[in-house]
Parts: C-alpha cells; sequence; structure tokens
C-alpha cells in the first residue's frame, strides 16, 4: 500500500472512531438523562405517601404496601417488622377533620376472623396487629363511604 492510500485509511479509521465515540457519548448522555428523569419523578411521586403515615405502629415497622382510598380520603399502609415477624395497618386521612367512620383491618389470609379498628376518628384508624410471617395477609381500610381490601399479599 502507497504512503499516501495508507494515511488515507487512517484519517477515515480515524473519523469513523471520532463519530463513534460522539454517538457513545450522546447515547450515554441520553441515558443519564432518561435515568435523572426516572429516579426525579419517582423521588417527586414517592413523598405523597410517605408524608401520610407517621409512623403509627412503631419502631421497626416499615411501609411494605398501601391502597389509595378514592377521592383523595386518604391512604391504608401495610407495614412489617421483620423482627417481630408482625404486619400492622393503620388508615390515614389526607386531611384530618370533623371525626368520620375510619376503619383499619387485618387477617392472616385463610382465617376467618379480622382484627380490626373501627369508629368515628379525626386522623387516623389502627394501628392494627396480627403475626404472619411466612403467610399471606388480607387487610383494608375504610374512610367515609370508601373501603378498600386487598387479599393474599405480601405473602412470605
Amino acid at each position: 500500500m502507497s504512503a499516501s492510500a495508507h494515511a488515507s485509511v487512517m484519517r477515515n479509521h480515524s473519523q469513523q472512531k471520532g463519530k463513534l465515540v460522539r454517538i457513545s457519548q450522546k447515547v450515554a448522555a441520553l441515558g443519564f438523562a432518561a435515568a435523572a428523569a426516572t429516579a426525579g419523578a419517582m423521588v417527586n411521586a414517592a413523598p405523597a405517601h410517605a408524608a401520610l403515615y407517621g409512623g403509627q405502629c412503631g419502631s421497626g415497622y416499615g411501609v411494605v404496601n398501601l391502597i389509595d382510598l378514592p377521592d383523595s380520603r386518604g391512604t391504608v399502609y401495610l407495614t412489617y417488622n421483620s423482627s417481630t415477624g408482625k404486619n400492622c395497618v393503620v388508615t390515614v386521612r389526607e386531611n384530618p377533620g370533623t371525626a368520620t367512620l375510619m376503619e383499619a383491618y387485618l387477617r392472616r389470609s385463610g382465617t376467618s376472623s379480622w382484627v380490626k379498628d373501627s369508629g368515628n376518628y379525626t386522623t387516623y384508624a389502627g394501628p392494627v396487629y396480627v403475626s404472619a410471617a411466612g403467610s399471606c395477609v388480607d387487610w383494608g381500610g375504610t374512610i367515609g363511604t370508601a373501603s378498600r381490601t386487598r387479599y393474599g399479599t405480601n405473602c412470605g
């Protein structure tokens, strides 16, 4: 190969390599932007629920599931304490105010009796506890006329 042909091939190779680097940088930047946007959306979305749960179940309990009640009435939280193997449910109002019917209920799946707190409350109902390590749970809550229940969740 002549010196001028070799120089031409090397220039072409260098240009192609430069294009690949620029493309790789753009792809990386897009991936980073998408990841940042997703993380930002998750960070912005999470506090709407987390702000409502105030640790009513006590020390060692972490939120493992939740149910949003309709019309922004509030949220039912299922929490779990891995040290004790107990689940806890609490129903929390979005906008505390005049006392209204509120319930928090929980049972080990396959059993017939619910552990339930029901009354006219201003802020939250519960906490109610069930030992259910290694089992699924049925749980839910009520605020006013809105009730939601989940069956056979959070098994283990």
